[in-house]
């Protein structure tokens, strides 16, 4: 696509950029035709009054037109007009004629060859025709429009320049204001397009206001709330579904715990235990999940980051123990207070750091380093992330190594719920000596707010 065609259709996609491509090519049509037409009215209306005027100049002139006894026409021109058709001046001139052309009566001293010329080469001029002792006759007036004393031939030689420069502007403010009007009465568009990008899988509640929106607009309104209402049901059958087969499978794991109990084989019974065990930490995960999906953070809750960190630690030191690997706790000494709620802080720093003990070497360490900006740090020292990946292993159920059974990557994406949750983000780099480091950082609340309840719970939606 070559490239102006191409910006124009970027441009084209917005309907404030549409509207006002048209008004500039409606306005830049109206300045140039406008002052064309009042040009042509304006020369109208001067030639319909010239006519006029000369039409009654010319009627009064017939009336001094008279027969006298001897069938002869006489012609007596007032004292107070012969000093207006006099030579002397020069701007209005008559003839006067008979039916055959024939000159009868003037107000210049020329031949009548020569009045007619001069006559047929004026401006503007008008005759009448009466009829005199039975006798036609035909009495032609005309004003030399390039007199000194005529201004209006000025006023019109002048008028398109002067319009032309006075209508462009007005034009261009007009075009400004329709602008502003245009962008008041979509605003309820542009806050109804904010409204819908808060739309997601964790906000499936929200609505697109109604208020103010145009009627035409309301269709399309009303018909994406009621898309979103059905969505919103979709994604509660889908949570209360996974919620409920996640709770069934609780049982059916425990009785299985109990009965692998009585089997002879000791090393039959271990690896059973573990696939046990993993089964129940998948179960654990999706119920985790559904929670998830039903809590709405408190947008005043406070927590202690340092607090969740070592209380994650604490809970976790056993499993890293049972697999030969260390888990350390580092950075600030005091609290480092972030808007968040404990509980689901806790559920995001655990799986990053079952995550970490998972990949990490036997007999390495893995670190969770809590810094004053609202960040915390997890380390481990296994084979890194590959860049392509950075952003797949926070989907469900993806993991890298199908082969693998010691999970279901769930972990991860319950880290990214709970980010997405809180307003925070997630960094994935590759240590220099080798391993991952997974960094997320959280709003900081203010030090003026009370200290937060370490079983801080969330309202339920």
């Amino acid at each position: 696509m070559p490239a102006g065609g191409y910006v124009r259709s970027l441009a084209f996609k917005s309907l404030i950029s549409r509207i006002v491509f048209l008004h500039i090519v409606a306005v830049a049509v109206v300045a140039i035709f406008l002052p064309l037409v009042l040009f042509w009215l304006l020369n109208s209306e001067i030639d319909q009054l010239h006519r006029d005027a000369m039409r009654a100049q010319a009627e009064v002139l017939a009336e001094r037109v008279v027969a006298q006894p001897d069938g002869t026409l006489s012609f007596n021109l007032p004292d107070s007009l012969k000093g207006l058709y006099s030579d002397a001046y020069g701007r209005y001139q008559f003839d006067i004629r008979d039916a055959d052309g024939r000159l009868l009566f003037s107000s210049h001293r020329r031949s009548a060859a020569t009045a007619l010329s001069r006559f047929s080469e004026t401006i503007s001029g008008a005759s009448v025709t009466r009829e005199v002792a039975g006798k036609t006759v035909r009495i032609q007036v005309a004003e030399d429009l390039a007199h000194r004393d005529v201004i209006i031939d000025d006023i019109v030689s002048n008028f398109f320049r002067r319009v032309g420069w006075i209508t462009i502007p007005i034009l261009l403010v007009l075009l400004a204001i329709d602008i502003i009007i245009f962008r008041r009465a979509i605003a309820p568009l542009w806050k109804a397009s904010q409204e819908a990008s808060n739309i997601g899988p964790a906000r499936t509640d929200i609505r697109l206001p109604t208020a103010q929106i145009p009627s035409e607009i309301m269709p399309l309104v009303t018909a994406v709330n009621q898309a979103l209402d059905r969505l919103e049901g979709g994604f509660r059958v889908q949570r209360q579904f996974t919620a409920d087969a996640a709770h069934q499978l609780r049982t059916p794991l425990a009785i299985l715990r109990t009965r692998i109990e009585t089997l002879g084989d000791r090393v039959a019974r271990r690896a059973l235990h573990a696939d046990i065990e993993a089964m129940s930490r998948i179960v654990a995960q999706l119920l985790e999940i559904a929670e998830l999906d039903t809590l709405v953070l408190d947008p005043g809750e406070t927590a202690d980051l340092r607090a969740v960190c070592a209380e994650v630690v604490g809970s976790i030191a056993p499993l890293a123990i049972a697999q030969n690997k260390d888990i350390a706790l580092k950075g600030a000494d005091s609290p480092v207070l972030i808007h968040g709620n404990s509980e689901m802080l806790q559920r995001a720093i655990f799986n990053l750091a079952e995550n970490a003990i998972k990949f990490t070497a036997v007999h390495t360490s893995v670190e969770i380093e809590v810094h004053d900006d609202g960040s915390v740090r997890v380390r481990d020292y296994g084979p890194g992330v590959p860049e392509a990946d950075r952003e797949l292993i926070f989907q469900r159920f993806w993991r890298a190594d199908r082969r693998r059974s010691d999970g279901a990557g769930l972990g991860l994406s319950i880290v990214r719920a709970v980010a997405d949750d809180h307003a925070a983000t997630i960094a994935v780099t590759n240590l220099p000596g080798g391993g991952a480091e997974f960094t997320v950082r959280f709003r900081l609340a203010d030090q003026t707010v009370s200290s937060p309840s370490p079983g801080g719970e969330c309202s339920r939606a």
